[in-house]
């Protein structure tokens, strides 16, 4: 009996630990932390604005460039499901904001900024 009751423990711990695992990794991830722009021209550093996400510019390679460190160019990232936010993207190149949004994917974020209700876009790929 005892025998049983030691193996009945056992393998409640197992499926206890599976489950911990499993929703461990069902959780959403987060956004939040140092970004770089694929093709290594600037870092951005996304953090809470009140209940969203904001990114601002905290390197660039070209310091000529028409951003500037500090700058913010992602408002009020809103979380629309697990992987994506939505908001606003600022584009320093041409001075004009869009409707933005941005998926996660592992360690790369995917951010577009759109017109036209998202029918056109333009997007940039970053990793941690």
């Amino acid at each position: 009996m005892i025998n049983f009751l030691n193996r009945a423990g056992v393998v409640a711990g197992i499926v206890a630990a599976f489950a911990l695992c499993s929703s461990a990794s069902a959780a959403p991830r987060s956004a939040m932390g140092v970004w770089t722009r694929a093709n290594g021209s600037s870092r951005i550093e996304f953090k809470h604005c009140g209940k969203a996400l904001c990114g601002y510019v905290i390197w660039l390679k070209n310091p000529k460039s028409k951003a500037h460190v500090g700058q913010k160019v992602f408002f009020n990232m809103v979380r629309y499901d697990q992987n994506t936010w939505r908001g606003s993207a600022f584009n320093p190149e041409d001075g004009e904001t869009y409707s933005g949004h941005m998926i996660l994917s592992g360690r790369r974020l995917k951010t577009a900024g759109c017109v036209f209700g998202g029918l056109i876009c333009k997007t940039v790929l970053w990793h941690r």
